[in-house]
This record gives C-alpha cells, structure tokens and sequence, in this order.
C-alpha cells in the first residue's frame, strides 16, 4: 500500500533518474558533435544526414529535452528506439547479441530501458511536463 510520503519520494526519485540519465545522454551527443569533452580515441569529423549526425541530433536534443521534463514521453521513446538500434548495429555484431558485456553495449542496453521506463512513467517531478500540463502525481 503507497503512502502519501512513499509517493512523494517515488515521483522525486524518478524525476532525478530522469535528470541524470537525460545528462549522460546529452554527453554523447555533444562528444558526437563537438568534440566536448574530448574522446579517447578521436572521432571523425561529423558529416551532416548520416547515422552517426541523426544519433548526435537525437542525443542532443532528446537529452536536452529528457533533462528538463518537456515532452519526456516523446523523447523517451525516440531515445529508447535509438538505443536499441545502436546496440543491435554496433555492439550486437561483436559478440553473442545476449552478452552485451562482451561487446561493450551495456549503456545502450541500460539507456534503452531506463528511457522505455520514461516512456510509461512520464517524467516525475521537477519536470516542465508537470509545470505547464499542471499534472500533478497520482496518490493511489
């Protein structure tokens, strides 16, 4: 049975989950595109209308949008897509597709479903979703 003060807690949880998982993601676009921070291994330059520039643009600005709560579901769920065509097309290939240990595709795995879990969940609190639908928390 959910308590008043559970869900309250629940709601805040969830809306700094999806402020850190927003800002890990906005970091790989901003790798992608500018170079910041700097890679291990440098990447290429980036060529607009490719795979690599669409991934950048949707971290980038999905991230942005996950971060501040704006239209989360949306952008949760083109994140969550995008994760999963990342690990299948670049981590799945190096290993057996179930061991993404093996093929270093444990972020894109995590990233994916964290942002599927946004999908259903919405973006909790301290999201501009919440401020400007004037949502407010269910208390079951």
């Amino acid at each position: 049975m959910k308590t008043r003060k559970r869900e309250a807690w629940e709601d805040a949880c969830l809306g700094v989950l999806r402020i850190v998982f927003g800002f890990l993601f906005l970091q790989y676009g901003l790798q992608k595109m500018f170079h910041i921070p700097p890679a291990e291994h440098p990447l290429p330059p980036m060529t607009p209308m490719t795979k690599m520039w669409f991934a950048a643009v949707i971290e980038l600005i999905g991230g942005s949008m996950i971060i501040l709560g704006i239209f989360t579901r949306f952008a949760a769920f083109i994140a969550s897509g995008e994760m999963a065509i990342a690990y299948f097309e670049a981590h799945a290939s190096k290993a057996p597709w179930y061991w993404p240990l093996q093929s270093n595709g444990i972020p894109a795995v995590a990233f994916c479903f964290v942002f599927l879990y946004f999908v259903f969940a919405g973006g909790g609190a301290f999201s501009l979703d919440r401020l400007i639908f004037k949502k407010k928390p269910s208390l079951a």
